[in-house]
């Protein structure tokens, strides 16, 4: 979108997703698991549609007794894309993840990741001392306890990173709801929205029962049965 007047685009932006793994995500009760996968599934998903470069990494996923692998739900959304794993917390000082953040050619990084209080908060804090302009996933993150995600939130805004939730990263990415833009995300709003899945669907059956017009920028549903 060349006309996006938002701080973050889809042009000038990196989607870096930090530790989604089973076995990490046992530890996280600040948020219900459920919620998590989903969100994290959205926002992965946003990122693929709209060609947003993603960085992926987990942490002990191989080399150890037992094996942690990424989220079936960010895998399966980018099978072409190979974690970057590592023995430590601190994501960012893996030369491999760097190598992979600059080749984006990307400064403003949306970073979410397991645990919010220790592999996200390192290598937020990391970044932003090299000059990066960060912005996390404060619902696709969680902490040990609620307690923890909350203090590493402040840790982190007070370093000069930004908050912000999922839907609000692909609504800046695509503010204008007549794009092609907004209109590939529709899928990923309808499964992942939560709210505005409900809103949405609610709109598209006044719609497809004939009460009101569609939209100009939007094709009418296909009736069921219908060919």
């Amino acid at each position: 979108m060349t006309n996006n007047p938002n701080e973050l685009t889809i042009e000038n932006s990196a989607l870096v997703l930090i530790d989604h793994q089973p076995g990490v995500a046992l530890a996280v009760h600040s948020i219900d698991h459920s919620l998590l996968l989903n969100n994290v599934a959205g926002l992965a998903q946003a990122a693929k549609a709209l060609g947003v470069p993603t960085v992926l990494t987990t942490v002990g996923a191989q080399g150890s007794v037992l094996v942690d692998p990424i989220f079936k739900e960010i895998s399966d959304v980018f099978p072409d894309i190979t974690p970057i794993d590592r023995p430590s917390s601190h994501a960012w000082s893996h030369p491999d993840v760097r190598a992979a953040v600059d080749a984006t050619g990307r400064k403003k990084l949306i970073m979410a990741g397991l645990v919010t209080e220790v592999c996200l908060a390192q290598s937020v804090l990391a970044a932003l001392k090299d000059g990066f302009d960060v912005y996390f996933v404060s619902d696709c993150s969680g902490g040990i306890t609620t307690e923890a995600h909350e203090d590493a939130k402040v840790r982190m805004t007070q370093a000069g990173a930004r908050p912000m939730s999922w839907l609000a990263v692909t609504s800046e990415w695509t503010p204008d709801y007549t794009s092609p833009e907004r209109g590939a995300l529709a899928d990923v709003t309808r499964q992942r929205g939560g709210t505005a899945a409900l809103l949405y669907d609610y709109v598209m059956a006044q719609v497809t029962a004939g009460l009101v017009p569609p939209p100009s920028f939007m094709s009418p549903p296909v009736q069921a049965g219908a060919r």
